[in-house]
């Protein structure tokens, strides 16, 4: 199964726009066919959509869309990172629990944005 199946499709020609278009806070998840650490996070993430349904959550599959991978300095999947308004906020790296995702996303809401890679 593919990680990326169930989630809105970003790729290289409409990241930005669809991000702008989405408004409030977006995930961005990177991942690729046959990632089983992608698969986990997949699920993750589903879990996530029910329990916090005001941030959206989509896909890039970075097989098919290589230049992303290189604007965003993906080199290891799965990669995580936070959007805000259609503006790049932060990259989120935590445990792979529900409650750590959660905690590690309101502390980065509440944070100042970062730089974009």
């Amino acid at each position: 199964m593919n990680p990326a199946a169930g989630f809105p499709q970003l790729s290289d020609f409409d990241l930005h726009a669809r991000l702008a278009e989405c408004g409030g806070a977006a995930l961005v998840f990177f991942t690729r066919a046959g990632c089983a650490a992608c698969r986990h996070w997949a699920t993750l993430l589903r879990q996530l959509r029910q329990a916090r349904p005001e941030i959206a959550v989509f896909a890039v599959d970075v097989e098919q869309n290589m230049a992303l991978a290189r604007e965003f300095e993906i080199f290891h999947l799965p990669a995580l990172h936070l959007f805000v308004d259609g503006e790049y906020h932060a990259e989120i790296q935590c445990e792979a629990r529900l409650p750590a995702l959660t905690a590690t996303l309101d502390a980065a809401l509440r944070a100042e944005a970062r730089e974009a890679p």
